[in-house]
């Protein structure tokens, strides 16, 4: 007899920004770790159909699936934490489902009758949130923005009629909201907790769990005080404390007995967690042997989380050495001279689109090139290397990209044939995981160790196949291709300690447990530079 589908809904109350996200892939890890087969939907409240066309200051990065869905970054963190691959199926946006059901009442679907909020825009979300859950055993679906805000009410209410439709048994909420210390009065307040609590519960929602943002341990007095005022079992409150790195949030969570407490919410017999895995990742952050700095010199430093797959890769690759990456961001607009990169032991150059910040970008090139620092240069990164390369070292002095300067004589970056002619930008993009065949001999060859890789792609311009020859004579090594050879995927130096720019992204097949092999091979040889700097031994050098 087939077992029924078990659902997490978590929600968020008082303000954002604290980890929804990172608690629903911490709960997907811990019942991974049990034995059953999770998977993840976010549902996110804005009108836009997807973040594609979002600032990623505004909304932080857009990550990419397989297939090409462009998506919320809190599928970073599923994908990071769990074995799940997720997919356009599993982040839901407001927008989507409205334009989903206009669509439907254009065509005629509903016979002519009056389309509302209830049945029809609830009823597609729940179809989605049932789509999302298919070839799992339990759907963590976390719902974004915060209890109280008019545009998450549809969620909400799906959300809701879910425990009636599928059993109450199958169906745990959980609400995640800050208790704060107050230094002035020198106490934790739970009053904001209540308030969202009682929120909550006035759509018709009452959490199971609640898991308290904190910075420190909450006293017992404080657990039983919110157990009572919140109507939930004393153990049923989980302190969420700071954690010194969010790999740690697992195992802290595990220790506040919220998996044992969720598997008897929801009915579900399982062995204990296997965390073996996870204690390891802990244990190489807590206990770094040595320590590297990374200069990423990009354009929306002025928000972390832009680069928060390309953050976590290089904590990977730290990782992978057992190293602490130390990350410096440099305001690409704003560098004026490179040589304020000159103690970094790696340089990175990121994504990113349109002309600004563009020279600030190649100047780092140059200096990486010229100074023998590792550098990485992704997707626009790559893009940069390729420039800088043509005008020092190809006589090429005007080359650029045709997204920064549409007139250049020499456009070694361009749209290819036909992009042109496309009216809607985002149908120009080379979205999603695509095939590259690794040139023997080389670098990338070599730190892949197989001949053929796959590696998720979001661009719009390509190296222009007009200048491969002239480039490839004075030295750029093309390492990697499409299978027709028609798109280069990789350039690298050959007699440059390290020296790859990539088209795709790599960061977004990266976890903690397998770095991937690109930043793995980038901290190692940061590494080498900072001894081969001299660093004396220590907490800040490499050990043998």
């Amino acid at each position: 007899m087939k077992r029924p589908k078990k659902f997490i809904f978590v929600t968020g109350g008082v303000l954002s920004g604290l980890g929804k996200g990172l608690s629903a892939a911490a709960i997907g890890a811990l019942l991974e770790a049990r034995g059953l087969r999770v998977t993840f939907l976010k549902l996110d409240p804005y009108l836009n159909v997807d973040p594609g066309t979002m600032n990623p200051v505004q909304h932080g990065e857009v990550y990419v699936t397989d297939d090409g869905a462009e998506t919320d970054l809190d599928l970073g963190h599923y994908e990071r934490f769990t074995a799940t691959r997720t997919s356009q199926l599993n982040n839901v946006t407001a927008g989507s489902v409205y334009h989903a059901v206009i669509s439907k009442e254009r065509r005629g679907d509903y016979l002519g009758g009056t389309v509302q909020v209830i049945p029809h825009i609830i009823d597609e979300i729940k179809q989605r949130i049932h789509r999302a859950a298919e070839g799992a055993d339990l759907l963590i679906c976390e719902v974004g923005g915060t209890v109280g805000d008019i545009e998450s009410l549809p969620f909400l209410e799906a959300v809701r009629q879910m425990r009636a439709d599928v059993g109450r048994g199958n169906v745990s909420y959980v609400h995640l909201a800050p208790v704060p210390f107050i230094p002035s009065v020198g106490e934790l307040k739970t009053k904001p907790l209540q308030h969202s609590v009682k929120a909550l519960q006035s759509v018709g929602i009452a959490p199971d769990l609640l898991l308290c943002r904190t910075d420190r341990d909450l006293p017992h007095s404080v657990k039983s005080k919110i157990a009572l005022f919140c109507n939930v079992d004393e153990d049923a409150v989980i302190t969420a404390r700071d954690a010194a790195h969010i790999y740690e949030v697992p195992l802290a969570l595990h220790d506040e007995g919220l998996d044992e407490k969720l598997t008897r919410v929801l009915g579900i017999w399982t062995g204990a967690p296997h965390l073996d895995s996870w204690q390891r990742v802990a244990a190489s952050l807590r206990d770094p042997q040595c320590s590297v700095r990374i200069a990423m010199v990009g354009k929306y430093v002025d928000l972390s989380d832009s680069y928060k797959s390309l953050n976590e890769a290089l904590h990977h690759g730290g990782i992978a050495h057992r190293a602490r990456v130390e990350i410096e961001y440099f305001d690409s607009e704003k560098l004026d001279n490179a040589e304020a990169l000159a103690h970094a032991h790696g340089i990175l150059v990121p994504h990113g689109f349109g002309g600004r910040g563009a020279e600030g970008k190649i100047a780092t090139v140059h200096f990486a090139r010229e100074r023998g620092v590792p550098f990485f240069g992704i997707c626009y990164g790559m893009h940069m290397a390729v420039i800088e390369f043509a005008r020092s070292v190809a006589g090429l002095p005007q080359a650029n990209s045709t997204e920064v300067a549409p007139d250049t004589p020499h456009p070694v970056i361009d749209l290819l044939p036909g992009q042109r002619e496309i009216e809607e930008r985002g149908a120009t993009m080379r979205l999603g995981a695509w095939p590259c065949v690794l040139r023997p001999g080389t670098r990338a060859r070599e730190i892949y160790g197989q001949d053929e890789i796959r590696e998720r792609h979001r661009h719009r311009l390509e190296f222009n196949p007009a200048y491969r020859e002239r480039l490839a004579k004075a030295g750029l090594v093309l390492s990697g291709a499409s299978p027709d050879g028609g798109l280069v995927e990789l350039v690298e130096l050959a007699g440059h300690p390290w020296f790859l720019g990539c088209q795709f992204h790599p960061e977004f097949k990266s976890t903690p447990f397998a770095p991937h092999p690109l930043f793995a091979s980038f901290i190692g040889a940061a590494i080498q530079r900072a001894r081969d700097c001299g660093l004396q031994r220590g907490a800040d050098s490499p050990k043998n």
